[in-house]
């Protein structure tokens, strides 16, 4: 077995130590909604090559909600949610709201599995780059975005959902 040394030791340490603080950082900072400098700004335009082998352009998305959810498939608390972000999904998307998964510092197979095991629907893609999630300001996972229909991040969550209904109530309100 190799010992890193010197320089080495001293440059892992800080880069597991950041990770794990971005990983455990919705517990240290619990869940909920969040007051956020992005918050009442236009949202940032991207695409988002997804899984399906299509495309997913905010832009082309104007005039409805869209629910952007940042996740990755090693995330347990993204697990927990997984379920109640699909039947939401399902109750809504009829009435002019998208779900879009944004996938985060993964390996592809895996978030293939993940989505297969949760059976998601709802358009998902790689942020391959990071470039979408450092627009956004994401600080740990999950975090979702709620995007109204001018245009502009209305909401901000921080952590997995407590339930169905807290995004139900949250989805009614920009819808009115």
């Amino acid at each position: 077995m190799v010992v890193p040394t010197g320089a080495a030791w001293k440059v892992g340490l800080v880069v597991s130590a950041a990770f794990l603080l971005v990983v455990f950082g919705v517990a240290l900072r619990g869940g909920g909604e969040r007051e956020a400098p992005v918050v009442g700004r236009p949202a940032p335009d991207f695409a988002l090559g997804l899984f399906d082998g299509g495309t997913f352009r905010l832009s082309e998305a104007r005039g409805a909600v869209v629910v952007l959810n940042f996740w990755a498939s090693w995330c347990v608390p993204c697990r927990r949610e997984a379920p109640i972000l699909e039947r939401t999904w399902q109750a809504f998307r009829d009435r002019g709201v998208i779900f879009v998964g944004v996938n985060v510092q993964d390996n592809e197979a895996a978030a293939r599995r993940f989505l297969a095991e949760f059976g998601k629907t709802y358009p998902a893609g790689p942020d391959t780059t990071g470039r979408i999630a450092v627009d956004y300001g994401v600080t740990g996972i999950p975090e979702t975005y709620f995007v109204d229909r001018r245009g502009r991040i209305a909401v901000k969550w921080v952590g997995p959902f407590p339930s169905e209904a807290r995004l139900r109530a949250i989805l009614e309100d920009l819808l009115r």
